[in-house]
């Protein structure tokens, strides 16, 4: 694949001194599992579902999942999961809501399933090695479809009178398409009896948002954003409508209408822009919400802890190369890096399958000399203390550059390629996308398809196959 060839002219470890501390990497998230939270995080309890996925699928990144934990420990968080789903499909948040036996007509709009929660929740399960029987897969399916409005888009909860509450944007037809695509796979139309969404309608939606300068915004006319972007490329590539060099033999209307504008979109977010001059310049940002746990802005900066490694990397150098020795990603135009977009910005292009477009050594550089901390995990900033959104966020990174004794990562569902590869292994899944025993070899080789490269070349695209503690327990 033209990413491997790529290595020869683009080593990321040969020869250069930045490091991933592994082991504090390892306490820093084994901490967060086992002991309590700092109280900042206090105001995203109702969003605890998404806390315990980073900490969860991180150390599952970082291979140390299933030895640091006991068997017994295992199927507590599994219960857990699973005590917080929802009885009319979906999962919720976070338990506080579950009324029990006091539940009524009155006030389960009080008590909602919610789009994000559910999708990290069966993401876990996945990392688990859970066979996700116990999922009310029927229920869950047809309340999916109750969370798409007219339009196309999807919301986050269902309120009073059935009314779909939450944002219009593109973040929750991810989420919803995930949800789709761990469920019942790329397969479009009823499965089961049970309908499906309106997919040329949310490819419609994600149309209307592509900006003049290829990037994908909130909504129609309003600026590009690297996490609208790739939340767009993944709900395309889960509902297997990612843009084809050739135009296929059905009607299906296809997503990103300008490939090219949209890689130089993506790939014109490197920037060295990181002076401390600017360091709140996205503290405001469109992602920066209670709803995505964006909660760096509860923790005072500190002052920088420049590495030594970092140090000897530039000395010596011309000042035109020590300029370029570090390069972040930023969300938006003329903004500064940020940890989180260097996820946003590299899953989409590994998605697409044309990551080697940026210089991959100068962010792997800005991620472990800049942002990662001295106890583990990485800040939003360089000098910032870790968090959880942006410790997992980086690390998934580092996981999409091939770094060395972390796991290959699946950009679009966000986890490691062997939970992804369970999923897909279990067998009421492969009944519902037609998947046999023995039917890989010929899966594998017929999903590979090429994409057109803004200079004409071919590169290969691999397909999708169908395509106890705080955080854990307690109410």
């Amino acid at each position: 694949m033209a990413a491997k060839r790529a290595e020869t002219f683009f080593p990321l470890v040969a020869g250069d001194e930045s490091k991933l501390n592994h082991s504090r990497h390892i306490n820093y998230w084994r901490r967060c599992l086992k002991t309590y939270l700092p109280y900042q995080y206090t105001s995203n309890d109702s969003n605890r579902m998404s806390l315990a996925f980073f900490i969860v699928s991180a150390l599952d990144v970082l291979g140390n999942l299933e030895t640091g934990i006991t068997p017994g420990e295992r199927e507590g968080y599994i219960n857990w999961i699973y005590h917080c789903q929802h009885p009319e499909g979906g999962f919720r948040a976070f338990p506080a809501t579950d009324f029990g036996e006091l539940r009524n007509e009155n006030n389960k709009a009080w008590d909602p399933a919610n789009v994000p929660a559910t999708f990290f929740a069966l993401l876990m399960l996945a990392i688990f090695g859970d066979d996700l029987e116990r999922v009310k897969r029927r229920e869950c399916l047809e309340w999916l479809t109750r969370m798409q409005r007219p339009d196309g888009s999807f919301g986050e909860t269902i309120g009073e009178n059935g009314r779909i509450e939450g944002g219009n944007d593109i973040r929750f037809g991810y989420t919803g398409t995930g949800i789709r695509w761990i469920l019942r796979g790329s397969v479009e139309g009823p499965v089961d009896g049970v309908s499906d969404i309106n997919v040329d309608k949310l490819v419609e939606c994600i149309r209307i948002s592509e900006t003049y300068d290829g990037g994908i915004s909130e909504a129609r006319f309003h600026e590009a954003h690297a996490g609208f972007t790739f939340c767009a490329i993944s709900a395309l590539s889960f509902l297997d409508r990612l843009p084809l060099p050739t135009s296929p033999n059905n009607d299906r209307v296809r997503g990103l209408s300008n490939l090219p504008l949209t890689l130089h979109w993506l790939a014109s977010r490197q920037t060295a822009t990181l002076d401390d001059d600017d360091a709140y310049d996205t503290n405001k940002d469109g992602t920066n919400s209670s709803a995505t746990c964006h909660d760096a802005d509860s923790f005072a900066k500190l002052s920088g802890f420049p590495p030594k490694n970092s140090e000897s990397s530039y000395k010596g150098q011309p000042t035109s190369q020590f300029e370029t020795q570090w390069t972040g990603m930023n969300g938006r135009c003329n903004k500064i890096a940020d940890t989180c977009y260097a996820f946003w910005v590299t899953g989409s292009l590994a998605t697409l399958n044309h990551l080697p477009i940026i210089d991959r050594p100068a962010l792997r550089r800005y991620l472990l000399d800049k942002v990662q901390h001295l106890v583990g995990g990485f800040g939003k900033m360089p000098g910032d203390p870790p968090d959880l959104y942006h410790s997992y966020l980086g690390l998934a990174t580092m996981a999409i550059l091939d770094e060395p004794g972390l796991k290959s990562f699946d950009a679009p569902l966000c986890m490691s390629n062997d939970a992804r590869k369970h999923l897909e292994s279990l067998s009421w899944r492969r009944k519902i996308v037609g998947i046999r025993d023995g039917d890989e070899a010929e899966i594998a080789a017929s999903s590979r398809v090429e994409i057109a490269k803004p200079d004409g070349m071919q590169v290969e695209h691999e397909a999708s196959s169908d395509r106890s503690h705080l955080t854990l327990s307690g109410g």
